[in-house]
């Protein structure tokens, strides 16, 4: 599938004029907006599927405003007894899986989601390779992942991702998985739940929630983490397909 022209530059700008979090309702992470967490890998199909139009269209529309998104890139990844990780999709997932991570750490604001969104559009046209370029396309400095992604910090942050994917309870049963106020949600519905958990007033994108995504059907149970160790689940299959939705 071709990814939109240019779309992240456009969503990169428009992250940088985001401004601080909302103080008006209150989110269970006490700062007003609902927490969103994002489980996903970055070779996956689906994740990058959702990421490049479910959740960029959604950032377009006004998320931010009321939802705290924090993305977690590992999946069904595996660490063995000496430390190593395996990825799902190979090498290159791990690799790139590693470079999100460190660009989650080096702009822990709203600039690393378009970096990840450029990256992402790339691994939906199998050109991935070329992740490098989206420094120059985004005006970002490549030294700081760069320099992480190539030390064990990067590989400590992937460690740290997978932990917390592992006390994931219920465990995740497809890629991507969408977790919002705690709960695990359909990610074809995730806008809908946001929405019901915000208690401020609603932005434009509560007001009109079926312009872009389906109707909501109530689903799963409450999610919490296990505080000992992590154990990752074997055989997991990437079941969840991400719906397309057409714009009359």
């Amino acid at each position: 599938m071709a990814a939109r022209p240019h779309h992240f530059l456009i969503l990169a700008a428009l992250l940088l004029l985001i401004g601080a979090p909302s103080s008006a309702g209150a989110g269970s992470d006490g700062t007003g907006k609902v927490p969103v967490e994002l489980y996903y890998e970055s070779l996956c199909p689906p994740s990058a599927l959702f990421v490049t139009y479910r959740l960029a269209e959604a950032f377009e529309d006004g998320l931010l405003e009321v939802a705290d998104v924090t993305l977690v890139p590992y999946g069904n990844a595996e660490v063995g007894k000496d430390g190593t990780i395996t990825c799902e999709h190979g090498p290159e997932e791990c690799l790139l899986n590693t470079v999100e991570a460190c660009a989650i750490d080096a702009w822990p604001d709203n600039v690393h989601f378009g970096f990840i969104n450029c990256v992402e559009e790339l691994a939906m046209n199998e050109t991935q390779g070329e992740w490098e370029s989206c420094f120059h396309k985004l005006g970002l400095d490549p030294k700081p992942v760069t320099e992480c992604y190539k030390s064990e910090h990067g590989h400590k942050l992937s460690l740290k991702y997978g932990k917390q994917t592992g006390a994931l309870v219920p465990p995740l049963t497809g890629i991507p998985w969408v977790v919002v106020d705690g709960k695990p949600r359909d990610d074809g519905d995730f806008v809908y739940y946001i929405c019901k958990a915000y208690k401020g007033r609603p932005p434009k994108i509560c007001q009109e929630p079926d312009r872009h995504y389906r109707t909501a059907v109530e689903a799963g149970n409450g999610v919490s983490y296990n505080s000992g160790g992590f154990k990752l689940h074997d055989g997991v299959e990437d079941k969840i397909e991400v719906a397309r939705v057409e714009n009359n």
